[in-house]
């Protein structure tokens, strides 16, 4: 039943074959890399309002100039990864290029923040896209946590059904939106030009006063449409050939879309007034005054909110290719390098999924709240990434290579600007969570590292001789007398004369039925019964074990365990798991080795 199931959600396995078929052109690559830093246009414009709005109607001027420097400071990001996209034709993320250009330390500095950006990419998009339905629809105001979890789910399905399948699924809602955008600019400068820009409103009362800080705040909320830049960088590997041109080929057209909404939908906003608040997105309210409460304004909610929703697959291409790259490296778990069914990293896609909605759930599903954590790891990324390429062409010294590391010196200086800037300003506003988990995601991938480290050196076999084994004990567990038993015997004389069974005293009736019993089918195998006033199971079999291990003269002990398995998944509910408890108990002791003999039940 349950594979039933994971074949009906997750489709048949791919063979590795078939790998060189998932791979992405640049139109569907163009849908799952861009989903990420084209759904920061929803609310990159309202985190700068959210924060100039404190200092009354004269700072709301400011949102423009901010835009603009945010859109320089996006085409030299984008600048500069698209050098790195060629210098690392085979996958040149932030923690490739800076292991190798800068050291270990801060490759896993540019790996920690990134990993935890993309855990966060899928919290504050999710969010975002819910609260573009409820801006539609409050009455779902407060059923926002469940449906962004739920829609986390749905994403990791569709995500565990490989990348090809994937980029058919979120292709058409991401050219959706960016047409939904192109209306809503296009018909906002339309009606600008046309009809004159409306009469301004009642003045807003400043709350706390104009400074350089309330300025440099409300820059650092906006720099979250820079988000899912590196995406490209990191995913080169899902491209088809050749890898680097069509992977430049789609940065190039993701960050000019980008440019052009941010700025549009930021200019528009400043001419027509808005005014953000809690209970409704700035988009929401643009497109309501420019089309009023009509068809349009819901299309255009819609699409917003199923790109904000479908951006977090970004984050399930990124998280699960980076997790991959450090397992290599033994700096995570090796289990995030396997290849799954259907030929993605199966297990960094469920526990990608399972932190989102821990924060989602943890922060109510407030994008507000979870924007101050955001923007500061990936620009910390970013930073490290351009100051690796530098390194790089300094070293290489080829064709034009001062020009290459000044491109890639300027990102890295306007980045590392931006990092300052969100540290300081958002500190209090909840950075400083991001600030101490990346030293202790940073100690944990070290610790991982001399595990493998020092599992490598306890394995080699320089220098090993292998042990002597004679015919070592067996002892056989026996609960009463089946089928099962007299198997999981005969198995047993096949690899030992020196057989003992062993059985516990919960039943002392059933005890003595089985003493006669046991009589008839193994009289040469000695049954010891052993008592159990509490009646536990397994401290007495442990007890009998740890006294076997002293009058035995080095030699492996055999404990063998018959189970017979039911033939339906549901009857495995109606039995107990006492031999699966024993095999974890016996795990962890020297010298000793559990085997279950299994009797398959046909009904």
């Amino acid at each position: 039943m349950p594979q039933t199931l994971k074949r009906l959600l997750l489709g048949g396995p791919l063979s590795t074959a078939q790998a060189k078929h998932e791979r992405l052109g640049k139109i569907s690559a163009l849908a799952i890399f861009a989903s990420d830093m084209m759904s920061s246009v929803a609310y990159a414009t309202e985190e700068i309002l959210l924060v100039l709005v404190l200092g009354g109607t004269v700072a709301l001027q400011y949102s423009v100039p901010i835009g603009i420097a945010i859109g320089l400071l996006a085409a030299t990001v984008a600048s500069s990864y698209w050098q790195t996209i060629h210098a690392y034709p085979s996958g040149g993320g932030a923690y490739v290029v800076a292991t190798d250009n800068l050291g270990a330390l801060p490759g896993l500095v540019a790996g920690a923040a990134l990993l935890v950006d993309y855990v966060l990419t899928v919290a504050v998009s999710t969010a975002s896209g819910v609260a573009a339905i409820t801006s539609a629809f409050p009455a779902l105001f407060p059923h926002r946590v469940g449906i962004c979890v739920g829609f986390v789910i749905l994403v990791m399905v569709a995500n565990l059904r490989g990348i090809r399948e994937t980029g058919k699924i979120f292709a058409v809602p991401t050219y959706w939106f960016i047409g939904c955008l192109a209306l809503l600019v296009g018909g906002g400068f339309y009606h600008l030009f046309s009809q004159g820009p409306p009469p301004p409103p009642a003045a807003v009362a400043a709350q706390e006063p104009l400074t350089l800080f309330l300025i440099l705040r409300a820059f650092s909320g906006g720099c979250a449409a820079l988000t899912g830049t590196e995406a490209v960088a990191n995913g080169i590997q899902y491209f088809r050939p050749p890898e680097s041109r069509n992977a430049g080929i789609t940065l190039v057209w993701m960050a000019s879309i980008l440019a052009l909404s941010f700025l549009g939908v930021t200019f528009l906003a400043d001419h027509y007034h808005i005014v953000p608040r809690a209970e409704e997105t700035v988009v929401s309210m643009l497109a309501s005054e420019l089309f009023g409460r009509g068809w349009i304004y819901y299309m255009i909610q819609a699409a917003t909110a199923v790109i904000l929703l479908l951006a977090v697959n970004t984050s399930f291409a990124g998280f699960p290719m980076l997790a991959s790259i450090m397992a290599k490296d033994s700096f995570l778990p090796r289990q995030f390098a396997n290849l799954g069914d259907r030929l993605v990293f199966s297990n960094g896609i469920l526990i990608l999924a399972g932190l989102s909605c821990g924060l989602l759930v943890i922060f109510g599903g407030s994008t507000h709240a979870l924007i101050p954590l955001y923007a500061i790891g990936v620009f910390t990324a970013f930073t490290l990434s351009q100051t690796g390429m530098v390194k790089h062409w300094w070293k290489e010294q080829g064709p034009r290579w001062q020009a290459h590391a000044a491109v890639n010196a300027l990102g890295a200086a306007a980045t590392a600007v931006v990092v300052v800037v969100i540290a300081v300003t958002k500190f209090t506003h909840g950075a400083w969570i991001v600030v101490v988990v990346t030293p202790v995601m940073i100690l944990g991938f070290y610790t991982i590292r001399r595990h493998y480290d020092s599992l490598r050196g306890q394995l080699t076999l320089r220098g090993f001789v292998p042990p002597r084994i004679g015919r070592h004990p067996v002892v056989v567990l026996v609960g009463g007398l089946h089928r099962g038993v007299v198997t999981a015997l005969t198995y047993a004389r096949a690899i030992s004369p020196n057989i003992t069974a062993i059985t516990v005293d919960l039943d002392p009736t059933a005890t003595a039925r089985l003493q006669q019993q046991w009589q008839e089918w193994a009289p040469d195998v000695p049954l010891v019964v052993l008592e159990s006033p509490y009646r536990s199971v397994m401290q007495p079999v442990l007890q009998y074990i740890d006294r076997m291990e002293k009058q035995r003269d080095g030699d492996y002990m055999t404990i063998i365990l018959p189970e017979f398995l039911p033939a339906k998944w549901w009857q495995h509910l109606l039995h107990n798991q006492t031999a699966l408890l024993l095999k974890t108990a016996i795990l962890f002791r020297r010298g000793k080795v559990a085997i279950s003999i299994p009797y398959h039940l046909e009904q």
